[in-house]
C-alpha cells in the first residue's frame, strides 16, 4: 500500500508539472487561423518556411493597464499574444527606450518602453511561440530621423564615454533577457538612424556608437541576428550611401531594415530596387522593420490621427480592412519574391488601439496615468519642442489590426492566408 501511495504521488507530480508548463502548452494549443470569409486572397508564391511575420506592440501593457481588453475572431475575451500567434505573427517587437520617467517616476509615455516593459512582453510572446524583436532606440523617448535624443544620464558625456555607456545598458539588458530565458531572435541597434544617432551627427560617432552596441549583441547573444535600420527608401541613392559607410567603418551586422510606410514611402518597385541594390554590393539580408496602413479615416479616441481622409500622401490603397489587408499582401510579395535576401515584415504596433471611446477627458486620464498615448504631459521636461507641445492620444488607432473595442479585424488574418490565398489568379 505504502509503494502504491508512493508510486501515485509520483505520476501525479509529474502531471501537475506538466500541466503548469504554460509555455508548452500554450504553444500546442494555438491554432492558426488560416481562412476568411470576407477577405479574397491572392496566395504570394516562395514564401520560406522561417520568413519573419512580425508585429511590433511595444504599448501593450500600458493599453491593457488603462483597462484595454482584447478578444479572439470569436468575440471571447483572449490574450492578444494568442490572437497573433494564432493569426500567424512568429516575431514580436518591442521598442527600448533607457528611462522613459520623470524623477518621481511619471511616464513620457508611448508605453513607456523600458528594460521592464520588454521583458514582460519577451515573457508573453514566448509563452505562445513568438520570438523577439528587441529595438534599442538609446534615447529615453522616440529616436526617428528628425531626432535622436541623448538619454538624460548621457548628456555630459564625451563620445567615448558615450560609447562605453551604450555598450553597458546593452549588455546589462541582454543579459536580463538572457537571464529570464527569454528567445531573442533580432537585436536591432539603433531605430531610423538617417544620419543621426544618440545625438551624434557625423558618421564616424555613430558608427563607433553601432559598433558599441554590436559588440555586447555578439558578447551575451552571439547566435542572435544584427539589424540596423534606417528609414526614407524614397530618396535616391540615400541607402546606397549608408551601407557604403557602414561598409566602410566596418561594421558587423546581419540585417539591413528598412521602415516602409507605403503612403510616405514611393513604391515597392523602388523599395525592391534599393535593398536588393544593398543586399547584393553589400552581402546583406534584408527586411522591413517597420509598416502600417489604414483601415479606416475614421478616429475612436479624439485624438487625431498622422493619417486621415484629407493628408496629403499618396493613397496607394482604400482605407478599408481589404485595403489594409492587400497592402501588407503585397509588401510580404515584394520582399518574398522581389528582393534577393528578405526575410521578413514586421507591422507596427498593429495592437495600438483606442483606451476609450467616451470622451476625450477620460481617455486624457488614461493617458497620463498608464503612458497609453503616444506622450504624456510628463515628457515635456525630456522633449519639451515637440511632446511638450503635442502631447495626447493614439494617432495610429486607425491603423491597427484590431478595431476599437479590441477584437481583431479579418485583416490580421493576411499573414497566414498569404501563404495559401483564397482566390485563383
Amino acid at each position: 500500500m505504502r509503494r502504491f501511495v508512493l508510486l501515485f504521488v509520483m505520476v501525479l507530480t509529474m502531471w501537475l508539472l506538466i500541466s503548469c508548463d504554460d509555455t508548452n502548452l500554450d504553444k500546442e494549443n494555438v491554432v492558426q487561423i488560416s481562412t476568411s470569409e470576407t477577405l479574397n486572397v491572392l496566395k504570394v508564391e516562395n514564401i520560406p518556411n522561417d520568413f519573419i511575420m512580425g508585429m511590433d506592440v511595444s504599448s501593450v501593457l500600458s493599453l491593457e493597464s488603462s483597462g484595454v481588453k482584447f478578444y479572439d475572431y470569436d468575440g471571447m475575451e483572449c490574450d492578444v499574444f494568442k490572437t497573433l500567434a494564432s493569426s500567424g505573427i512568429n516575431y514580436i517587437r518591442v521598442r527600448v527606450w533607457n528611462n522613459p520617467f520623470t524623477k518621481d517616476y511619471k511616464g513620457y509615455g508611448g508605453g513607456n518602453c523600458d528594460i521592464n516593459n520588454l521583458i514582460a512582453i519577451g515573457k508573453r510572446a514566448n509563452k505562445y511561440g513568438m520570438k523577439l524583436l528587441v529595438d534599442f532606440h538609446y534615447s529615453d523617448f522616440w529616436a526617428d530621423p528628425s531626432k535622436q535624443m541623448v538619454p538624460k544620464a548621457w548628456l555630459e558625456l564625451n563620445i567615448e564615454d558615450k560609447c562605453a555607456a551604450l555598450y553597458s545598458f546593452t549588455k546589462d539588458s541582454l543579459v536580463k533577457l538572457k537571464e529570464n530565458n527569454i528567445d531573442v531572435g533580432i537585436v536591432q541597434v539603433g531605430n531610423e538612424t538617417n544620419g543621426m544617432m544618440c545625438g551624434e551627427s557625423s558618421w564616424s560617432n555613430i558608427t563607433k556608437l553601432m559598433r558599441s552596441g554590436i559588440k555586447a549583441c555578439r558578447e551575451i547573444l552571439p547566435s542572435t541576428m544584427v539589424a540596423l535600420h534606417f528609414t526614407n527608401p524614397e530618396i535616391d541613392g540615400l541607402y546606397d550611401q549608408y551601407a557604403f559607410n557602414l561598409k566602410s567603418a566596418n561594421i558587423d551586422y546581419d540585417i539591413f531594415a528598412s521602415s516602409y510606410y507605403p503612403f510616405w514611402h514611393g513604391s515597392l518597385e523602388n523599395l525592391a530596387n534599393v535593398l536588393n541594390n544593398v543586399s547584393n554590393k553589400y552581402n546583406k539580408k534584408v527586411m522591413i522593420v517597420e509598416t502600417s496602413y489604414p483601415y479606416t479615416s475614421s478616429d475612436t479616441d479624439f485624438f487625431a490621427n498622422t493619417i486621415s481622409s484629407s493628408s496629403n500622401v499618396n493613397k496607394n490603397y482604400p482605407y478599408t480592412i481589404l485595403g489594409q489587408a492587400t497592402a501588407i499582401r503585397d509588401l510580404i510579395n515584394c520582399v518574398v519574391n522581389d528582393m534577393q535576401n528578405g526575410i521578413g515584415v514586421c507591422y507596427w504596433e498593429g495592437a495600438w488601439i483606442s483606451v476609450g471611446t467616451n470622451s476625450y477627458d477620460e481617455n486624457y486620464k488614461k493617458w497620463e496615468t498608464y503612458g497609453s498615448g503616444w506622450a504624456s504631459s510628463y515628457a515635456m521636461e525630456y522633449d519639451p519642442s515637440d511632446a511638450g507641445k503635442w502631447y495626447g492620444g493614439c494617432s495610429v488607432d486607425n491603423q491597427a489590426l484590431f478595431n476599437e473595442y479590441g477584437k481583431p479585424l479579418e485583416s490580421l488574418k493576411i499573414f497566414n492566408l498569404v501563404k495559401n490565398g483564397n482566390i485563383i489568379k
